[in-house]
């Protein structure tokens, strides 16, 4: 495990960055921030949360995110971020200090004692990021909605696998994925106005790993990355672990501020632009056809490689968009050089890992040899049922479109019912509501809401501008019973986070389950 930067920085967005400073590496927190990342659920379980968050604390440092001499942050600041009383902290260090994990001297502040062993620094760069932390912690009672994605397959899915049959005097290595998936997904793009061939798809598991191939070949220590903010924080994650630099882009009503992207582009030719140009993750935003035109030949010009990410493009609420246009418009690719990347993950199932990178052939063949490094391919079988899924793909998308508009309107309902004060604009498209908060910060309230049953993505973690401090946001992939609860939880949270710091749990209070949002 990564050790966690454990210096002390300023208030987290007391320095906002221009779209065109050179920030530090990408995607990454403020220390405390990183902190409270990756102590994850801690106070999801039973007993007293200053106990759940010193055995919190111990697991990071055996693990060795917490090294030996790691200056930890003083009782006040952590108390805050965690939005617990000061003596929960206090009593948490103390406990690892009677342990022997903890050293406190007056003056010198806590730091984790020496160990008769450690691990080895790691050599790869590790994530704390809540979105896939989530992911990682044991099964519980907790509803995992951070990680927005359908909640069950699709039956088509299940009569897919039932129907495949495997292919004979093959030997299922396919790097490159294999030619009759290939074929589907280049036809897709045909369909919207992209000519595009078999030679120019690469098939991948899942949307990530195209990101993570891309970064790879496209990106060095120290060069730099046009990304929006906010932006999907996985890919803020892989820029993070390339040692790129990022040059943030604010984000508005109608996505990415084109005119400062192209100054941007201008001004540092990076290495690679990311945007996402419909249902804009997580505002939600939809890039204008002519302002697209404008981002892509600007991007051409300056031989900047310019990625869009499709993975949310088919998601459109409009009953009557059509599947092709996908209610967003023309594709990016449609008016120029574009690396696409795209996935049946939020159609479909996120446990069909099934995605795939269109870009120029020589391009693809790069990344299939990188491929080819990895994995040898991802798993026919998949591939089999993707190619039957998408030939019958209409039906499927038009059910999961119905299922998120139907969420998106009841989530805004329950939030406008029991949070008024809450605000957030209605999305034409995607999964998530993009939330802002009447005051406070959305890292502090997360941890209150989760000892409220509630767990939430907090804006920040998605900003590398270091804004969204008041943001959180919410998907609604799930039934209108638990969306209800979900907020009714929200609420509650909500009106112990109002009444300040003086209603925040003693070391002996109880914490409870969560459900996550």
């Amino acid at each position: 495990m990564e050790p966690i930067d454990t210096s002390l920085p300023g208030p987290a967005g007391s320095l906002p960055l221009s779209a065109g400073s050179l920030p530090g590496p990408a995607g990454s927190l403020p220390a405390l921030d990183d902190l409270v990342a990756r102590l994850g659920r801690w106070s999801a379980g039973r007993g007293p949360l200053y106990l759940l968050l010193a055995a919190r604390l111990r697991r990071l440092i055996d693990e060795g995110a917490l090294p030996p001499g790691a200056l930890l942050p003083p009782d006040r600041r952590l108390a805050a971020a965690l939005a617990v009383g000061r003596t929960t902290v206090v009593a948490a260090y103390e406990t690892l200090r009677r342990e022997g994990a903890l050293v406190r001297r007056q003056g010198s502040g806590t730091r984790v004692a020496a160990a008769a062993l450690t691990l080895d620094a790691p050599r790869v760069k590790e994530t704390s990021n809540p979105l896939f932390l989530h992911l990682l912690e044991a099964p519980d009672e907790v509803i995992l909605l951070s990680c927005a994605a359908p909640e069950r397959p699709p039956a088509e899915l299940a009569e897919a696998y039932r129907s495949l049959v495997l292919p004979d005097a093959d030997l299922g290595y396919h790097p490159a994925g294999i030619g009759a998936l290939r074929a589907a997904v280049a036809a897709r793009y045909a369909a919207r106005g992209v000519p595009t061939g078999p030679g120019q798809i690469l098939v991948t598991t899942g949307a990530q790993q195209g990101l993570s191939l891309l970064v790879r070949l496209l990106l060095a220590p120290g060069d730099g990355v046009l990304v929006e903010a906010p932006t999907y924080p996985g890919a803020l994650d892989l820029f993070r672990e390339a040692a790129a630099v990022p040059l943030p882009v604010a984000v508005g009503p109608d996505g990415v501020d084109v005119p400062e992207a192209v100054r941007v582009m201008e001004r540092h030719r990076p290495a690679l632009a990311y945007v996402i140009s419909r249902f804009q993750n997580p505002t939600g935003a939809v890039l204008p056809p002519l302002a697209g035109r404008r981002l892509v030949e600007a991007a051409n010009a300056l031989g900047v490689p310019l990625v869009d990410d499709e993975v949310l493009a088919d998601l459109s609420f409009d009953a009557d968009a059509d599947a092709d246009a996908d209610g967003g418009g023309p594709a990016l690719s449609s008016y120029g050089e574009v690396i696409g990347v795209g996935s049946l993950s939020k159609v479909v199932w996120g446990g069909l890992r099934v995605g795939w990178v269109r870009g120029p052939a020589p391009l693809i063949a790069r990344l299939a040899r990188l491929k080819a490094l990895q994995d040898l391919g991802s798993d026919v079988p998949s591939q089999l049922a993707a190619v039957r899924l998408l030939d019958g793909y209409a039906p499927v998308l038009e059910a999961r479109r119905r299922a998120a508009r139907a969420g998106h309107d009841h989530l805004r309902a329950e939030l406008a019912r029991l949070l008024p004060s809450w605000s957030c604009a209605p999305a034409s498209g995607g999964q998530t509501l993009w939330v802002r908060l009447p005051h406070g910060d959305g890292v502090s309230f997360a941890q209150l809401a989760l000892r409220h049953g509630v767990a939430v993505l907090p804006g920040a973690t998605t900003d590398a501008l270091g804004g969204s401090l008041r943001r959180l946001r919410l998907h609604f992939l799930t039934s209108p019973e638990v969306l209800t609860e979900a907020v009714r939880r929200l609420a509650c949270a909500w009106e112990e986070y109002t009444a300040g710091p003086a209603r925040a749990a003693a070391p002996g209070r109880s914490s409870l389950r969560g459900i996550t949002v």
